[in-house]
């Protein structure tokens, strides 16, 4: 089954036979619903890298466990629904010169792409007298950004017949860093083995608090890290064989790690840790703050790095097709018709994405509870947030075997959205299906396409 979500993973980011792209609880359908607001939501195996300590709150299942929850969203605020759609299920089709040129223009912009992808195979949670509760998961992930300054979009759509090639001719060329400031292009794939813990610390009839820790393990598959700006380029990549990067003559430099073979074959490890708290006022308050991520990956792989220098001229034509990650990755993190002369190097620390979560929630019955959340990246690196994330959530039961998710949330690349999603929820089972934002389906401008969805969530007893 693992094999089956990898595989999946893989076709979600090459844009293979199922081209979607989509924050990293988007494989929790429930949070989905809620436009993401999980903080003080999330319980069992879901609350692994939201907030671990809610494994340690009363009134969750003693027993919780699902096979594969997914979810996947791609937004842009500067590319039209029907451009955007051409990414997810066109993307074989060839670009013409006029498709060229009015891509160039639309992605001319520091949120012209923002996509992730979850899957969770597996995940389980326990809850054990005295020790609190205890989840494992494993869980995949990709994320992506794309934000082009205008001769960065020329270059990737026009390539050689780009405008600052032409003065450049003339013998005044620019360094990369006076070129492209401000352009960004950011894409990471991880495959994670996650365990957490949650238990009370304090437990007062109308006060509670809980504490928790998670541990994750990290496989690298890929990683694309492009950020540059006036007098400063951070450039390196590390992508596993699975991409088919043609790294040229690259391959016989006896400083470059080279990888084969086939599938997920990680190019990198790593190690995450998560903290949180969440506390409990009466019956009807809670609260939550957590810091996930924390901690770093080792790349090796396929790694090359490059430094400011004179612009390259690229040879071919630039980005052909509406496969863009996979055309964009040959530009950014190849060696051989790349944008940047590229040295090969043995290793290379990156951060994770580190940020902090905190949240509020009330619930005023049984069938009804709400929620704000707020998420604060702490670092600028691939696969984080590109701004803070603000949202409400609410969850509502119309009946007792269905939950109504809805919200209003903003930011992390993505501008506002109205999400909404439906669970079959009954005392054992939880089966749904939501989406980030509605409005983002069907609106021309400002376009979110996003979905998740989970079938095979089972939950036995409740913790009193």
């Amino acid at each position: 089954m693992a094999t089956r979500f990898y595989s999946l993973l893989a076709a979600l980011t090459l844009g293979a036979t199922l081209p979607l792209y989509a924050q990293n609880e988007l494989s929790n359908f429930t949070a989905t619903g809620r436009g993401g607001v999980a903080t003080t939501f999330a319980t069992d195996y879901q609350a692994i890298g939201i907030n671990p300590a809610n494994l340690g709150r009363v009134g969750g299942a003693k027993v919780a466990f699902t096979i594969g929850e997914v979810g996947a969203g791609l937004g842009s605020q500067s590319l039209t629904r029907q451009q955007l759609r051409k990414f997810v299920y066109n993307t074989g089709d060839q670009l013409s010169a006029a498709d060229k040129q009015e891509l160039a223009r639309a992605f001319t912009s520091d949120n012209a792409l923002n996509f992730n992808a979850d899957a969770t195979s597996f995940g389980l949670a326990v809850q054990l007298p005295i020790v609190g509760g205890i989840a494992i998961s494993n869980h995949v992930r990709t994320a992506g950004h794309v934000g082009l300054n205008k001769d960065g979009a020329e270059i990737v759509f026009l390539g050689q017949d780009a405008p600052i090639y032409a003065s450049a001719a003339a013998g005044n060329v620019p360094l990369v860093t006076e070129a492209l400031a401000g352009t960004e292009i950011q894409f990471s794939l991880l495959n994670e083995f996650n365990v957490a813990w949650g238990t009370r610390l304090i437990n007062l009839p109308l006060f509670q608090l809980s504490g928790g820790v998670g541990y994750r393990y990290i496989q690298g598959i890929g990683i694309i890290d492009v950020r540059v700006q006036p007098g400063n380029l951070q450039a390196f990549s590390s992508m596993s064989p699975l991409f088919n990067i043609n790294y040229g003559d690259l391959t016989t430099n006896p400083n470059f790690n080279l990888r084969t073979g086939g599938g997920l074959n990680p190019v990198g490890e790593g190690h995450g840790v998560d903290l949180g708290l969440a506390a409990e006022a009466g019956k009807a308050l809670r609260l939550g703050v957590a810091i996930t991520d924390i901690g770093h990956m080792t790349w090796e792989g396929n790694l090359l790095t490059a430094n400011d220098q004179k612009l390259k001229r690229l040879k071919s034509n630039g980005v052909e097709s509406y496969n863009f990650i996979k055309e964009a990755a040959e530009i950014f993190a190849s060696g051989t018709d790349s944008l940047f002369q590229y040295q090969t190097g043995q290793n290379r620390r990156a951060d994770l994405p580190t940020k902090l979560r905190a949240g509020a929630g009330l619930r005023i019955s049984e069938y009804f509870e709400t929620g704000l959340d707020v998420t604060l990246p702490l670092n600028k690196v691939a696969g984080n947030l590109t701004s803070p994330f603000v949202g409400v959530g609410i969850d509502y039961k119309p009946v007792h075997w269905l939950r109504l998710s809805s919200g209003l949330s903003g930011g992390a690349g993505y501008g506002v959205s109205l999400p909404l999603g439906f669970t079959i929820a009954t005392s054992i089972y939880e089966a749904g299906i939501s989406t980030r934002d509605v409005v983002g389906l069907v609106a021309s401008e400002n376009p979110y396409l996003s979905t998740a969805f989970g079938f095979l969530r089972f939950k036995i007893g409740k913790v009193q």
